[in-house]
This record gives C-alpha cells, sequence and structure tokens, in this order.
C-alpha cells in the first residue's frame, strides 16, 4: 500500500449511473475486469458451450436488488462502461427474468479447428445472492475479507475454466483478490492526514489548491488546463443532476412506492415568507434533486459515493445560483473537497458496508462544508474547522435503507448533510479558530473506530434500523 495519497480528483469525483457506488458502479467495473480477463483465455469451443455464474454476498447479496447489483454486473459483462452507458437502458436490464443476453467472447478458438467463440448465453439464473435472507455475513465467519464481495466464474460443462474475486471497496473502488497495489512515487507534497498537509503549507507557502493541483499533475501527468476542465465538467454534471431532479416528478424505482419531493419542496419555497426558511428549503430541494436522480438510477456524480451524490450538488448549485460564485471559484472549492476526501479514505473508510454512512453522507458534508469555506476564500484552519465540525456531527450515522433501496433515509439525509455543510461553515466562518479543540484528523480517527465497533445489522445490509422499523417493502 502507497504509504502516502496518490488518489486522483477523478477518482473521487466520477460520474456513473445510481444509485450506489459500491454496489452499482464498483459491480459493473469488476465485471468488466472478468470481462478482460475472459476474453484473454483460448478456450476449445468444440467442447460445449461457456457459462458465467456471479456470486454475490454480504451487502451485496443482502441489498443487491435494490442497488440494482445485478443490472450492473450484466451491463459490464456486456462491454458497458460507468461512465457513459445508457442509465434508462441499464435500468431496464433483467425486467424479464427469462430473457437470455448474449454476453461477447473473443477469446476462445480451437486451434486446429479454428472455430471461433461465439456469445455466452446469461440470465437471472446465472447470479446468486448468497446471503440473501440471512443475518449471518460471510465476512463474519472469516470466509471473505470484506462485505461487498463478488465471485465470477467461467466454466465449459462443469469444469472451472476461469474464477476471479473482486471486491467492491466504496465510492466505485474495486480491488481483486490477492492484486497488489501498484507502488508510486510519493508526490511532490506528499502527505497522509490533514496535520501534515498543513504542515507542507506552512513550509512551502502554498495555498491549498495549489498541492491538490500540483499533486494531481504528478499522479495522472495531466496539465492544469486538463485538470480544470476535467473538473468543469464534473461541475456540470452535478448541476445537471440537479436541475434533472428540480423537473422530474413522481414514483421512484421500487416496491416503496416513494413519492419524489424536490420539486413540490421547489415550488413551495418561493411561497415561504421568511428568507431563512426559503433558503433552507431551496438548499434541501436541490439536494433531494440530486439524490432523487441517483435513487432513479440515472447519471451522477460520487462525491464521495453515489448514495451521497445530493450532498456537494445541493451546496454547489447554492453557491452558483444565490451567491453567484464564479466557475473559477467554484473549481477552487472542488480541490479543498478532494483533500477532504483523500484524507477521509486514506485513513478510514467512504464505504457504508464497512463504517456506516457516516462514511458517505458525513464525508459528502465535511467535503462541502470545506468546500463552501474554500470557495468564498476561508483560511485554511477554517476550512478545517468546518469539515470537522460537519463530520464531528454525523459520526455513528448507520447504513440502514429501506428494502436496499438508497431512498429511505437516504435522500432526505443528503438534503440534512447538506444544510450540516452550510451550517458548519458558519460556525467556521463566524467563530474563532483559535478556540476550536478537535483537530480533522481526530474525527476522522474516531470515525474509523465507531464504524469498527458498529453492529453489521447497520452497515448496508437491511437487516437493522429503519430497514426493519418503519416501511414494508
Amino acid at each position: 500500500m502507497n504509504r502516502f495519497i496518490t488518489t486522483s480528483i477523478f477518482d473521487i469525483f466520477k460520474t456513473g449511473p445510481g444509485p450506489s457506488s459500491s454496489h452499482t458502479i464498483g459491480p459493473m467495473k469488476a465485471a468488466l475486469l472478468f470481462r478482460d480477463a475472459m476474453n484473454g483465455l483460448t478456450v476449445d469451443m468444440t467442447q460445449g458451450p461457456l457459462e458465467i455464474n456471479v456470486h454475490l454476498f454480504g451487502s451485496l447479496s443482502l441489498t443487491g436488488k435494490g442497488h440494482g447489483t445485478h443490472r450492473a454486473i450484466l451491463g459490464g459483462l456486456l462491454g458497458w462502461e460507468p461512465a457513459t452507458c445508457d442509465c434508462d437502458l441499464l435500468g431496464r436490464l433483467l425486467e424479464d427474468p427469462k430473457k437470455i443476453y448474449d454476453i461477447p467472447f473473443n477469446g476462445g478458438q480451437n486451434k486446429l479447428e479454428q472455430i471461433e467463440a461465439g456469445p455466452i448465453k446469461f440470465s437471472s439464473r446465472h447470479i446468486h445472492f448468497e446471503d440473501s435472507g440471512t443475518e449471518r455475513l460471510p465476512f463474519q465467519k472469516e470466509r471473505l475479507p470484506f462485505s461487498n464481495t463478488l465471485q465470477f466464474k467461467l466454466s465449459q460443462k462443469n469444469v472451472l475454466l476461469l474464477e476471479k474475486e473482486y471486491y467492491s471497496i466504496g465510492g466505485g473502488f474495486v480491488q481483486g483478490k490477492g492484486d497488489i497495489e501498484k507502488e508510486m512515487a510519493p508526490p511532490p507534497h506528499a502527505y497522509q492526514n490533514m496535520n501534515q498537509l498543513r504542515k507542507i503549507l506552512r513550509k512551502t507557502g502554498l495555498t491549498l489548491s495549489q498541492v491538490i493541483l500540483e499533486n494531481e499533475q504528478a499522479i495522472t501527468g495531466k496539465s492544469k488546463r486538463q485538470i480544470h476542465e476535467g473538473l468543469d465538467k464534473i461541475i456540470g454534471i452535478m448541476c445537471t443532476s440537479v436541475e434533472r431532479g428540480l423537473a422530474n416528478d413522481g414514483i421512484l424505482p421500487g416496491p416503496i412506492g416513494l413519492l419524489r419531493k424536490a420539486k413540490v419542496l421547489m415550488e413551495n419555497s418561493h411561497r415561504m415568507q421568511q428568507e431563512t426558511g426559503r433558503f433552507l428549503a431551496m438548499l434541501n430541494a436541490y439536494a433531494m434533486a440530486a439524490s432523487e436522480e441517483n435513487a432513479a438510477g440515472q447519471r451522477v456524480v460520487t462525491a464521495p459515493t453515489s448514495g451521497s451524490a445530493g450532498v456537494m450538488p445541493g451546496v454547489i448549485y447554492l453557491l452558483k445560483h444565490q451567491y453567484h460564485l464564479s466557475l473559477a471559484q467554484l473549481r477552487e472549492g472542488m480541490l479543498a473537497a478532494a483533500a477532504i476526501a483523500f484524507i477521509a479514505k486514506k485513513n478510514a473508510s467512504i464505504s457504508g458496508a464497512e463504517v456506516g454512512c457516516q462514511g458517505e453522507v458525513g464525508v459528502a458534508s465535511s467535503m462541502a462544508a470545506a468546500f463552501m469555506t474554500y470557495a468564498l476564500e476561508g483560511p485554511m484552519k477554517k476550512v478545517e474547522n468546518a469539515a470537522e465540525i460537519a463530520l464531528e456531527h454525523q459520526l455513528g450515522m448507520t447504513c440502514d435503507p429501506v428494502g436496499g433501496y438508497v431512498q429511505i433515509p437516504c435522500i432526505e439525509r443528503n438534503a440534512v448533510g447538506a444544510v450540516t455543510a452550510v451550517n458548519a461553515y458558519i460556525l467556521a466562518e463566524a467563530g474563532d479558530p483559535a478556540r476550536q479543540k478537535i483537530t480533522f484528523d481526530e474525527v476522522v480517527e474516531t470515525m474509523m473506530e465507531t464504524g469498527q465497533d458498529m453492529c453489521t445489522r447497520y452497515k448496508e445490509t437491511s437487516l437493522g434500523g429503519l430497514a426493519v422499523c418503519c416501511v414494508s417493502c
């Protein structure tokens, strides 16, 4: 494992279909990896047809259907990429459980007879939700190292030809069993946590955005212009998710029958007499709009995950349209938010299946608080204070989606996270940094300890909390 932070900005902020980066984007990427490995084989096709079976464990098994994991896997096997796939078409995959899909296979060829491989037949029966209906998870039994585990198997007449195991570790990041992380040279400004980052800023005299930008150039090889263009594109997609959510109404997919709320909330906000109430209602509407688009399986930006994809867009849209910040200012804020996400991911987790929703909406709120403070030209100490305040007051937050759908409590939780981010900014901006006792690093460490102590039922399994106490699907 790399000692210093070597994550790219565009690994934190990446586009893909909702509703979950760990349950949708991650499995799609895992399926793409298996597809590549499979197509590297040479198979004697005269020995019979090939068969692919996918086995899901832990959180992926328990809440995978609600998150569309099965559709994401099929999409990946078909060669669809998260950033470019047709979200509407993806959402219609496997609607008919009896439908047979053709998975392209380019690796098989009989060397003697030159028989080309044909497509592999695939249907819903080839996806196995191994822990569905049980409270005992595989990683509790020490069979698997991570909750979100996928096993892909390619066989021919019950003879196993290829097997791969992948772990969806949150935020759309995927690890393969036995994979060794490529050791990278330290970036020019190498740091592991906020304390080290703060020392770099003091020593070099550089701004936070300059440090993050120079590291990104070294890590990715991109030019400053390319990075700026990439950030501008991400900001545009975030704002589009808000606008689409504000324009759409009706019932969200799934058996809950949950009505969208953002459009009505936005319309009613204009009739509110008090300016403060109107302001907060609009912020809530922005965040809920993006989160509802995520719940509907539409294209969103992980920030740091899809389940928390409404918090940052809500605050960004507010600053763009109510505060009238320029694109350059928003871009600066994105770099500060990325720094917060880097530290949280490096020293704790951004996976609901590992640490609960404190690692998703909690970190997103912390990112948004830093974003707002830095975009409004707050000093670094206040940026850290805002990030710390936002995360501190969401410690211990469970991940307990009703029915495994990213709807209840997830959509409203994104709105509350956005409001918390703005309030954290206010507390930091109006407060005295010298009076703040808790550091951001201490809160991140506490988040990880809390997540490790948290009962597994409250970590994206739908076996506890609101998932079993309120709405029955």
